[in-house]
């Protein structure tokens, strides 16, 4: 960032506040443009973002905080904006995320439980403020753009592979049978990164952040990305768990999730499938792109999540064998039902 950039952010800051002493460092950055700031004035911290107009858009923040405050959660406060200059002063959530609590707590499963199920809590307040025409909607158009990047930027891209026609096929009759799935499931509010990187210990907790790609679209989406996290990994057994609760909960609160809980979990895989298939294609245009290698390291956990739902239902089996030929591993025998 240009020094006169910080300066001219740090002003508009202190003008904001009311005062000519202000302590300013980086807070956060994210996968865009958009970066954080913490300021200190009068024993007070806040947040400044700076989303550049030439690439970002203030104006969804706003609308979706809005959304969501009325809804009930915890998310930032917006105190000031500048929308020609892509500023927005906030209230600071704390700087402790769910993944920074869980790794500090050696992955406690009493910790990791409370969190979790604050998150629960949350989510559903969260869908019963849902209605339709509000959010942009998780459509067949933007499922299939996400797909997309997974040919594009992780094979083509990342493993320089170029996939035969009938490769191409597989891979297009798997993203149909997905994409039917996901566009048959209830639709609610989408928060659409609901994961420990964008959730904040707080009081009252969870903190939400990240939230301006909102829409309204498959119910499981946002506890797929929780619980298939592409930061950090859980036994099945307690992602069962958690899921179950949520579900419970859910059903009493009048959401519009199966009557069968068996129904539910195949839904909440296949969106999963979905979102990692999408999630692969985003880390590798991240690096191959922009030159931002960070998420590397996370691609193992991704594809891992990928291809366990994948070998586990028949109807995705062939996209198993293909990340099978793709990566040049030897197939593994074995039944599936």
């Amino acid at each position: 960032m240009a020094v006169e950039h910080l300066q001219a952010l740090q002003e508009w800051a202190a003008r904001q506040l009311e005062t000519t002493s202000l302590d300013i460092a980086p807070a956060s950055a994210d996968a865009s443009f958009r970066r954080y700031f913490r300021v200190t004035a009068k024993g007070r911290d806040y947040i400044v973002m700076d989303a550049p107009p030439a690439h970002e858009d203030c104006r969804p923040f706003i609308a979706v905080a809005r959304l969501l405050g009325d809804a009930g959660v915890h998310v930032p406060q917006v105190l000031a904006q500048d929308l020609d200059r892509g500023f927005l002063l906030l209230t600071d959530l704390g700087n402790t995320t769910y993944l920074t609590a869980l790794n500090d707590a050696a992955l406690d499963a009493g910790v990791a439980r409370e969190l979790y199920l604050a998150s629960n809590d949350a989510l559903i307040r969260i869908q019963q403020a849902s209605r339709p025409g509000v959010l942009p909607e998780y459509d067949r158009a933007l499922l299939t753009r996400e797909l997309m990047l997974f040919p594009e930027w992780y094979v083509a891209k990342h493993l320089g592979v170029t996939m035969s026609d009938d490769q191409r096929t597989i891979l297009e009759t798997v993203f149909e049978r997905l994409l039917a799935n996901n566009l048959a499931q209830p639709q609610v509010y989408v928060h659409r990164d609901w994961h420990s990187r964008n959730l904040m210990v707080s009081d009252p907790n969870p903190g939400i952040l990240d939230f301006q790609d909102a829409v309204y679209g498959p119910i499981t989406y946002d506890l797929a990305s929780i619980y298939r996290d592409a930061y950090i990994q859980w036994d099945e057994e307690m992602q069962l768990d958690w899921v179950i609760r949520y579900w419970e909960k859910a059903r009493a609160a009048g959401l519009p999730v199966r009557a069968d809980f068996g129904d539910f979990w195949r839904d909440f895989e296949w969106m999963g499938a979905q979102r990692h298939i999408k999630v692969l294609g985003i880390f590798a245009r991240l690096y191959h792109r922009d030159g931002k290698d960070g998420y590397l390291k996370d691609m193992p956990l991704v594809m891992h999540y990928l291809r366990r739902v994948c070998e586990r239902y028949i109807e995705l089996k062939p996209l198993f064998y293909l990340l099978d030929a793709l990566q040049d591993k030897q197939p593994q025998v074995g039944y599936t039902f």
